[in-house]
């Protein structure tokens, strides 16, 4: 039995790599997957050779081919495409499931695992009574080392932000890969150790690699136990135990060469105080590894060890007390050991430089436009449209509300038109009759709040539909319960997070169902007149009562009247040019959006990063930056265009002040002008009621889509509870079915005091992903807009 410990495979199983790999190519690029089916089959069976299973040096090249193809995949795809990777944990017993993960970090960690396990394993194989075959064995041991260094560095932090911590393998965490790294390194120094002894080294030498041994195995043991409680549980029995006989073991050989160079120079007392302590160390040693069941080589190894140093001590401290004399100092009398390293962790070269393997010929995927570049495509087109929207769309519109609202206060341009135009009915006021006409104004407000309704009562269903596979999921598991007792939190408390986003979900419905009343109140109130303007110019002009009198009349105005009149006039027409500049300015925004392609430029950027392999996002902000800065001319021409608004408003209220109060209160007047107000006020609603309607469609289409991911989330976690129960009762099952059968035989043999072995009790995942995980997210909206009620008149 050797003396030396291996690290075991992760098992691996199939994955879909071709139907994951086509459905992403389909749905999430511009690409057609017809043209990578090469790439995906290449995938596929490098897989095959290359995630480890079979013990050859060969196979060291296939990990490493495997390993550089994965990186530059990752540089191209994501690491989730909903394809799943499943591997059992590196010390689980068969019996138990594998962790699968929808991650392809993951699948390069297990690959640069299985490497090194693939290295320990060879250079456990070795003849290490041979020369040649401990340095083989040492520098296996130390590529191993490196490998796992590797793991540590550049796999694992790139694994965390994709894979929750609960789901995260316990043998791809920090303190348990650092710890087999440690014990990697223990075992190559330990091989350079037994080459020093064989080579008849200085004994003083040979106790200071000795000394290094015991360090690194003492370091290994405390990286292991600073590792979570399932990754240590997972571990044999009999490691943790192996690697402190070792610390101690060691320690013991390094005192015991140096009592033997102690001798050399005639150092009588500290020689017995360091085989003293290699005495104690050496029964510390040999008491663990005998008590844990350590394998018999390192047993022999110890004892060995404890005979030659008991046998010197007594020699020496027999020639001592009858020649020397000389004092024996205490422990901390003696200088301590100095550690000489002639190992380190030695990194594959190919790893640090994955082209070095493939080439650039070969690369999967390489036509394909890495999804870093495409995510920074992605983002810019948000930005974008963010942007659009929320510093030139919405501010353009609240700077034209914001001056209707003011003219609507001052009953402008109302007051002017039925001055200006005693009969007959303002041109302003016709294009709008005739906009209300064209478009079937009061019909098609019924059908919209049909339509909103419709919308309302179908989302609200399919958030029902949630609950009710929540509740069904609940009822099952409450029967489930009955029938077999299962270490797993009952539904109320598994589903919380999900039942705390329908809580979510449903505020927000409500609060729509509110805007949507609003809404349909302000049509009931409205209703009349907006349907009032669908009339024929010759009945709506029969609505608005004449004023008979010119403008040039006494009794209408007097000549300081026309002054303000025509003031007012200009400042209208002035307002309507700011308007219709702003209106030009978002409409050559939207224009510049549309025909706006970011793709040649971040394929230029991505060219000239052609020498990184991994591409984020943020490697194009700079060219993301660059052409955000061309809509900055838009936000300053709305600048301009808000203060020029805000002096010819204020000047409009006063100019309107000083007409009001020269021109003479004629009551034709004053009855023309509230009933061409009222119309146009009507015109308003109708146009606010349209806008408020098509944002309520628009949100309750969003909302569909959203409560439909989450519906299928639901019975997703649902389908998985409901496979986990199956399980429990299964096993539960075969349980008494187990305890029967032993039940049955224990009538004719004796009961059997050995128990069982026992395997890791790490908790699988089952594949049920954590409701913390990023499985259940779907897209968050934001609350609905408010509708709102007031009555506010807006002009042309």
């Amino acid at each position: 039995m050797p003396n030396h410990l291996t690290i075991p495979s992760k098992k691996t199983y199939a994955c879909p790599i071709p139907v994951a790999t086509r459905d992403y190519i389909q749905n999430h690029t511009e690409d057609h997957p017809d043209a990578y089916i090469g790439d995906i089959n290449q995938w596929k069976a490098l897989r095959d050779i290359g995630t480890g299973g079979v013990l050859h040096a060969d196979c060291i090249n296939f990990a490493l081919n495997y390993h550089a193809q994965l990186v530059f995949i990752l540089a191209k795809l994501p690491p989730d495409i909903n394809l799943e990777f499943s591997y059992a944990h590196a010390f689980a017993s068969p019996s138990s499931f594998p962790v699968t993960l929808r991650s392809i970090a993951f699948e390069r960690a297990s690959v640069l695992f299985n490497l090194a396990a693939l290295y320990s394993q060879l250079a456990a194989s070795e003849d290490r009574s041979s020369q040649d075959g401990l340095k083989r064995a040492s520098a296996y041991y130390q590529n191993a080392a490196g490998v796992l260094a590797f793991l540590s560095e550049s796999a694992l932090p790139k694994l965390g932000p994709f894979v929750d911590l609960e789901n995260t393998p316990s043998d791809l965490t920090e303190d348990f890969v650092k710890s087999l790294e440690w014990l990697m390194l223990a075992q190559a120094q330990e091989c350079v150790w037994q080459l020093a002894v064989a080579d008849h080294y200085k004994n003083s030498l040979i106790a200071k690699l000795a000394a290094k041994v015991s360090s690194l195995y003492n370091t290994s043991l405390l990286s292991i136990r600073l590792a979570a409680a399932d990754a240590r549980s997972a571990l044999p029995p009999n490691w943790i135990p192996h690697l402190e006989a070792k610390h101690y073991h060691f320690n013991a050989a390094s005192q015991y060469r140096k009592g033997v160079d102690e001798l050399e120079a005639s150092r009588y007392g500290d020689e017995i105080r360091r085989l003293m302590i290699a005495e104690a160390d050496a029964k510390k040693a040999f008491n663990i590894a005998k008590r844990a069941g350590v394998a018999q080589a390192v047993i022999s190894d110890v004892k060995s060890l404890l005979d030659v140093v008991q046998k010197d001590l007594s020699r020496a401290e027999r020639d001592n007390d009858l020649i020397y004399h000389q004092n024996v100092p205490a422990p901390c009398g003696i200088p301590a050991i100095q550690e000489v390293s002639m190992v380190q962790s030695i990194i594959p070269p190919g790893l640090r430089d994955p082209r070095s393997i493939i080439g650039d010929d070969s690369i999967i995927f390489g036509e394909m436009l890495g999804w870093g570049a495409r995510e920074a495509i992605n983002i810019y087109n948000d930005n974008k449209k963010n942007l659009l929207q929320e510093k030139i769309v919405e501010p353009a519109q609240n700077l034209n509300d914001e001056a209707d609202k003011i003219l609507q206060s001052l009953n402008l341009p109302s007051s002017l038109e039925a001055l200006e135009r005693p009969v007959g009915l303002p041109p302003s006021l016709l294009r709008k009759a005739e906009e209300i006409r064209l478009e079937q104004g009061p019909t098609k407000i019924d059908v919209y709040l049909d339509d909103v309704q419709r919308l309302s009562r179908h989302v609200l269903g399919i958030l029902d539909e949630a609950m009710d596979i929540l509740d069904s999921e609940a009822s099952e598991d409450e029967a489930a319960r009955r029938e077999t007792p299962m270490n797993r939190p009952p539904s109320h408390e598994a589903n919380q997070e999900l039942v705390i986003k329908q809580q979510r979900y449903r505020t927000i419905l409500i609060q729509a169902a509110e805007s949507d009343e609003l809404v349909r109140r302000k049509w009931e109130e409205w209703e009349d007149q907006i349907s009032e303007l669908t009339r024929d110019e010759d009945e709506l002009e029969a609505l608005v009562p004449s004023s008979t009198v010119s403008m040039a009349g006494k009794a209408v105005s007097t000549s300081q009247t026309q002054i303000h009149a025509r003031t007012l006039r200009g400042l209208l027409e002035s307002l309507d040019d700011v308007r219709r500049t702003r209106d030009d300015l978002v409409v050559r925004a939207q224009r510049r959006a549309e025909s706006d392609d970011i793709r040649p430029k971040v394929l230029a950027a991505a060219a000239n990063l052609e020498h990184k392999i991994e591409m984020s996002p943020v490697m194009f902000e700079d060219v993301s930056d660059n052409e955000l800065a061309k809509y900055d001319k838009f936000i300053q021409g709305l600048t301009e265009g808000r203060k020029k608004q805000e002096e010819i408003l204020s000047s409009i209220k006063s100019t309107n002040d000083a007409f009001i109060q020269s021109r003479k209160q004629d009551p034709a007047i004053k009855d023309r002008e509230q009933a061409l107000q009222f119309l146009d006020l009507a015109y308003s609603h109708y146009r606010e009621i349209i806008r408020n309607l098509d944002e309520g469609l628009k949100f309750y289409n969003d909302m569909a889509g959203i409560l439909t991911n989450f519906k299928e989330a639901c019975k997703i976690w649902s389908g998985a509870r409901s496979r986990e129960a199956r399980l429990h009762r299964n096993m539960a099952s075969l349980s008494i079915r187990d305890r029967d059968n032993a039940s049955d035989e224990s009538h004719e043999a004796p009961v059997s005091t050995t128990s069982p072995p026992r395997s890791g009790t790490r908790k699988q995942t089952t594949n049920i992903p954590t409701l913390s995980s990023d499985d259940w997210e779907v897209q968050e909206l934001a609350p609905p807009p408010v509708k709102r009620a007031e009555k506010t008149t807006k002009h042309r």
